[in-house]
C-alpha cells in the first residue's frame, strides 16, 4: 500500500501538466523519498516475519543504515523547503513564479539530495570502524544505529558524539526552516479578508504541517525519549511506524485534503463516456 499510494502521486505529478508547479514537485520527492525509505527495511522485515529467520548479514546491515539515514535526512530537509515554497506562495504570491522557478526548485532539490549522502555517508564510515563480536542481537526489526551501539565491542563513544552533534545540528536547523515560515505565513492568512480566503490559504498548509508533526513525534520519541526495558515493545513499535506507516499516511494526507490530486485522478483514470 504505501508503494502504490506513493508512485501514484509520483506518477499523477510527472504525467499531469496541471500539476506542473513548484508545490506538486516537492510533493512528488516526498512520494519518491517515502518510496525509498520504506522499501530500505519493509521487505527484509517482512521476509524474516515470514520465514522466521530473525538474522541479518553485516554488509546488509551497513546498507540499511546508509540508505535509512539518507532517506530520512533528506526528507527532514525537503520538508524546510516545502515550507518555504508555502511561504513564498502565500506572502509573495505577486513574485511566486519569479521566486519559486524551475531553476530555484531544481537547485534546491540537488542541494538536499547531495547533503543527505554526504551527511548519510559520516554516519556510515563511522558506522564501519565498529566491531561485533557477540551477542549480537538488537531489539528492532531494522538496523538502526543506537541499537547497534549497544552491541558494539567497540567503544561508540565517537559515534555517539557525531550523531549527537550532527544529528540535532540537522535536526534543529531543519524544524527552524521549517517552522519559522509557518509565523509569517500565519500573520499574512489572519490578514486575509473573508473566510474564504483564508480557509483557502490554512488548507494549502494543513497537509504539510500534519506531516511535519507525524514525523517530527515519531523521531522524538524514538531518539530522544529515554529507553527502558519496560519501553522495548513500545520502541519497537514506533520503529516501525516511522520506517513504515509514516511513509503510508504521506500520501492519504496529501491526496485526502487535495482537490488538485483528486481531479488529477479522474482526469487520467477515467474513461470517457461513448
Amino acid at each position: 500500500m504505501t508503494l502504490i499510494t506513493n508512485l501514484l502521486i509520483f506518477f499523477l505529478v510527472l504525467t499531469d501538466y496541471h500539476l506542473h508547479n513548484p508545490m506538486y514537485f516537492f510533493l512528488s520527492n516526498l512520494a519518491f523519498l517515502d518510496m525509498s525509505y520504506s522499501s530500505v527495511s519493509g521487505p527484509k522485515m517482512l521476509f524474516n516475519l515470514v520465514t522466521k529467520n530473525q538474522t541479518i548479514t553485516l554488509p546488509a546491515c551497513t546498507v540499511q543504515v546508509f540508505f535509512s539515514v539518507y532517506f530520512a535526512s533528506s526528507e527532514l530537509l525537503l520538508l524546510s523547503a516545502m515550507s518555504y515554497d508555502r511561504y513564498v506562495a502565500i506572502c509573495k504570491p505577486l513574485h511566486y513564479t519569479q521566486i519559486m522557478s524551475w531553476r530555484m526548485c531544481s537547485h534546491l532539490a540537488v542541494v538536499i539530495w547531495v547533503f543527505g549522502i554526504i551527511y548519510s555517508l559520516v554516519h556510515t564510515l563511522c558506522f564501519l570502524r565498529l566491531s561485533f563480536c557477540g551477542p549480537n542481537s538488537i531489539h528492532s526489526f531494522f538496523c538502526d544505529l543506537p541499537h547497534l551501539f549497544e552491541i558494539s565491542c567497540t567503544d561508540p563513544t565517537i559515534n555517539i558524539v557525531i550523531i549527537f552533534a550532527l544529528g540535532t545540528s540537522v535536526a534543529l536547523s531543519a524544524l527552524l526552516f521549517t517552522f519559522l515560515p509557518y509565523v509569517r505565513i500565519l500573520r499574512t492568512i489572519l490578514q486575509i479578508r473573508g473566510t474564504t480566503g483564508k480557509t483557502k490559504a490554512f488548507s494549502t498548509c494543513v497537509s504539510h504541517l500534519t506531516v511535519v508533526f507525524i514525523l517530527y513525534g515519531s523521531i522524538i520519541f524514538i531518539y530522544l525519549v529515554p529507553t527502558s526495558s519496560n519501553m522495548l515493545s513500545v520502541n519497537k513499535l514506533l520503529s516501525v511506524m516511522y520506517a513504515l506507516i509514516n511513509p503510508l499516511l504521506n500520501p492519504l494526507i496529501y491526496s485526502l485534503r487535495n482537490a488538485d490530486l483528486k481531479a488529477a485522478f479522474k482526469r487520467t483514470f477515467s474513461h470517457p463516456k461513448k
